[in-house]
């Protein structure tokens, strides 16, 4: 009796495992998915695998986890683990433009996987085609020379997310020497670079710096068989010359020499401390918007802090309004800002909003938008960068009628020269950056309308513009070394300057408002009297810094009627009529013997003059010809 219930117990204790193990067995089938799929036509890529995209794994394309297993000719399988009862999914060679299609090569919806209604562990699928893209033969015909002899060479773009070392897109080496690769895709527009492997490592200018993406338009690329292109530079590997480039090491300079300046310009015995506090505002903004300017050349500085493309920008609207008042200071002396002096300011602050977002974006994603060249950073800064040439152009045609002005006011009411060499300099400077910024939108536009590449030659124009810009210091810095009293004048207040903003400069301003002139040659000779009797006794030409006012209150006359009677009289200005003297006493002491010893620019000093310059133009303007061929006439004369 015992063995037979012993009996009983061993069988069902036997069917309990069996039914565990079929159990198991239905399990392990449910949590497996086997995905079999058959070419039945010849594929995109030659030798490329397969893939499956799924919504569950994000629609990737490509994938390595979901690549499929080649079984045998044209055949593919691939196992996969617990999928969802339900998904979609489709085949592709490793990307989007190699995806399946329809055998006339339309796009072909997304297949349905549902357990409920395929109540099975394995799938069959056959590829009957592929969706029909434009294929695009990419052939590279020139590397560098400094180029790794084992590198792999990349074509990263808008067509894979910009992976520089994507497998699917990596260029094989031919026969005779170029690099090679077919690319598939449907898109307008195209835009690309080549690496090797990664963004360190990512092509650029010959000088190592960064360049613009490739560009390529579906519309206006006729052989796309044979695209051939030269890669020049890569951004880690140098030229020969050295780490920085000649232009890199211009610039780098010109930013020392600002630093410089602004350490020296201080230390200057000057009283006109006020003037060169804008002056060192000016230097400053420059010297640190080259810095930047030339930092964003680098892909590794761009990678490590993507806004630094931005900073060098706020040059653009605060450089005018700046110069504008050291100008205002340097020349008239004005102690106060005009009354709407923020108004200058309202384009950077716009400029600033603007500039805002894009600040504050992480920079992964602002470095995706740059790499993308998003249409809106492109617009905004074409559109920033033509405001900025419009209010700089405005600003160079304030000054030069600042400079013109003064020019005219000074040599109506001072005899002596002012050194205002450098001004010049800078205003030819400034209007050379202008002329070439000018030529950058005309060089766009054109390649607009007659859809011309040329976006070499547009940065091109963007580096001429910011290495011209950098000679100002050069010039600044010359002036500081060799005539260190440009930055000591401390001019007179010859007229309250107009609020550029509210009205324009007039061509010819006088100091005082003259409610009532003399207009008859009586009124007129009495002062002319004083004014001689008072040269010839007293020889006030002899004083460096004489002035209009201080010769006036000699005579007891006022300065507007003394500037009035020297122009009828003499047909001169105050400036004119006091160097002349100068220049006939300068004569006289040539020809006497205890000045004989003295040289000409001794003897110019003697006589008034403050400059060599100022000496020799008005001595050539008024002789007609320069110091020393007059001495040598003097001493032939006296031989």
């Amino acid at each position: 009796m015992r063995s037979f219930y012993e009996n009983i117990g061993q069988g069902l204790q036997r069917i309990f495992l069996s039914s565990l193990v079929i159990l198991c067995f239905q399990t392990l089938g449910l949590s497996q998915l086997k995905v079999d799929v058959k070419l039945e036509v010849e594929p995109l890529i030659e030798k490329g695998d397969i893939y499956i995209s799924t919504d569950f794994s994000d629609w990737n394309a490509g994938d390595p986890d979901f690549r499929m297993t080649k079984i045998g000719p044209s055949q593919y399988s691939i196992i996969l683990e617990n999928p969802p009862e339900s998904f979609e999914y489709k085949f592709t060679q490793g990307t989007w433009a190699t995806a399946e299609g329809t055998p006339a090569g339309l796009a072909l919806p997304n297949r349905i996987y549902n357990r409920n209604d395929q109540n099975q562990t394995e799938i069959k699928n056959s590829i009957l085609g592929w969706e029909e893209q434009i294929v695009y033969s990419f052939i590279v015909n020139a590397i560098p020379e400094n180029t790794p002899e084992d590198a792999s060479i990349y074509v990263a773009g808008n067509f894979n997310n910009w992976d520089p070392a994507d497998e699917h897109y990596k260029l094989k080496r031919s026969i005779d020497g170029s690099y090679r690769c077919k690319l598939y895709s449907d898109s307008e527009e195209i835009e690309f670079k080549f690496t090797r492997g990664s963004w360190d490592s990512v092509e650029g200018r010959e000088s190592g710096k960064a360049r613009p993406n490739r560009t390529l338009k579906r519309q206006f690329t006729e052989d796309v068989d044979n695209l051939t292109f030269r890669i020049v530079g890569w951004e880690d590997l140098q030229g020969a010359f050295s780490f920085y480039s000649i232009y890199d090491l211009l610039l780098l300079f010109s930013v020392f020499q600002g630093i410089l300046l602004l350490i020296s310009i201080p230390n200057l015995q000057s009283n006109n401390t006020g003037t060169n506090k804008w002056l060192l505002c000016t230097i400053g903004l420059s010297t640190f918007s080259i810095f930047f300017y030339l930092l964003s050349n680098y892909q590794n500085s761009v990678q490590s802090f993507s806004q630094v493309l931005f900073f060098s920008d706020f040059v653009i609207f605060l450089y005018g309004p700046i110069f504008y008042f050291y100008l205002r200071k340097l020349l008239f002396n004005i102690e106060n800002l005009p009354s709407k002096w923020y108004l200058h300011f309202i384009p950077f602050l716009i400029q600033l909003i603007i500039y805002l977002p894009f600040l504050l974006q992480p920079d992964k994603t602002l470095l995706d938008r740059i790499m993308n060249q998003e249409s809106t950073l492109v617009i905004l800064f074409l559109g920033i960068g033509f405001a900025g040439f419009l209010w700089n152009s405005y600003y160079w045609n304030l000054f030069r009628k600042t400079i013109k002005n003064y020019q005219e006011q000074f040599q109506s009411n001072f005899s002596y020269d002012q050194n205002l060499n450098y001004l010049t300099t800078i205003l030819i400077i400034q209007f050379v950056c202008l002329t070439i910024w000018f030529a950058f939108f005309v060089v766009f536009g054109l390649s607009r309308f007659f859809n011309y590449e040329t976006v070499d030659l547009q940065e091109n124009f963007i580096d001429l513009i910011w290495l011209s810009f950098s000679m100002i210091t050069y010039i600044l810095g010359y002036f500081a070394i060799h005539q260190p009293e440009t930055f000591k004048a401390t001019p007179e207040n010859i007229s309250i300057f107009d609020d550029i903003l509210e009205s324009t400069i007039p061509k010819k301003a006088s100091n005082t408002v003259i409610k009532k002139d003399p207009t008859t040659t009586e009124a007129i000779l009495p002062v002319i009297e004083a004014l001689e009797k008072n040269i010839e006794n007293n020889k006030p030409f002899l004083n460096p810094k004489l002035t209009l006012s201080e010769l006036a209150a000699q005579i007891n006359s006022q300065p507007h009627i003394l500037s009035k009677a020297i122009n009828e009289h003499y047909g001169k200005n105050f400036f004119e009529l006091i160097n002349g003297y100068r220049i006939d006493e300068f004569k006289s002491l040539v020809e006497q013997e205890k000045f004989s010893h003295y040289t000409l620019l001794a003897l110019a000093y003697e006589v008034g003059f403050n400059s060599k310059t100022a000496f020799n133009r008005s001595f050539k303007k008024i002789t007609k010809q320069t110091p020393k061929e007059y001495f040598e006439e003097v001493k032939e004369r006296s031989n």
